[in-house]
């Protein structure tokens, strides 16, 4: 059972607007070391705000604070959030597609922190994700929406990461590419990396998390176990596709 008296992570009072609309309302949120929690919520909940504010990607007011390990990182910019451990993968992924699988790994590799661990850190991506390592040459570009997508998680995880930020990894990924995916974030959680996961895939996210949150026009409207959200018939008829009764 994962302690959450002194969270990995912690987010207070985190706010964002993109002028005079509100997106993000004074959200809490915790997450403890090698904890894998899920955000679910509707299109426009402001779901991806939340990822880019913790990431520094998105202006937040003075009174939202950040913590990862006991550091505050509200006011730092990205870079330095990067530095400090906090690795974000895109919706869209991002991913440098005129460079090859290594290239767009080894830029992963660019942070400090990383640099000494870099053949440990693509050791572990490979095993991971073994298709990439008959795919290091390749061209990104030429690669299939799941192995970009194995690319742009590999390239997060180069930068040794004490928290990773995901949003919407499945999106557009065949049935087979979301098992392949799915088992690999369980592999990252196990392996002591703390992860914030946003995805439309409730079912499949709750099958793998510790705990959830549901988001709703910006603010944390419940939290529980995984298991807890998934039996909440609530839930299951707003994220899951079931009726509530």
């Amino acid at each position: 059972m994962t302690n959450r008296a002194a969270p990995m992570f912690d987010v207070q009072r985190l706010s964002a607007a993109y002028g005079l609309h509100q997106a993000l309302d004074e959200v809490a949120l915790t997450v403890a070391e090698g904890e894998l929690v899920v955000i679910l919520g509707a299109n426009g909940a402001g779901k991806t705000t939340m990822l880019k504010a913790i990431a520094g990607l998105v202006p937040m007011p003075p009174s939202s604070q950040v913590h990862l390990a006991g550091q505050p990182l509200h006011g730092l910019p990205a870079r330095l959030r990067v530095e400090a451990g906090v690795a974000l993968v895109p919706e869209g992924r991002g991913i440098f597609g005129e460079l090859t699988v290594r290239e767009n790994l080894q830029l992963g590799a660019y942070p400090r922190r990383a640099r000494a661990d870099e053949a440990r850190n693509l050791e572990h991506v490979l095993s991971l994700f073994p298709r990439l390592a008959e795919r290091l040459g390749q061209t990104a570009r030429t690669m299939s929406g799941g192995e970009q997508q194995m690319v742009a998680i590999g390239r997060a995880l180069m930068s040794t990461p004490r928290l990773l930020l995901l949003d919407e990894p499945s999106l557009g990924l065949s049935p087979l590419m979301c098992g392949e995916l799915f088992r690999a974030l369980l592999q990252v959680k196990r392996s002591g990396v703390s992860v914030l996961l946003v995805e439309q895939n409730a079912k499949r996210s709750l099958a793998i998390a510790d705990r959830g949150y549901l988001l709703e026009n910006g603010r944390i409207s419940g939290e529980g176990t995984a298991a807890r959200l998934l039996n909440d018939p609530a839930v299951q008829a707003a994220y899951l596709g079931l009726g509530a009764g």
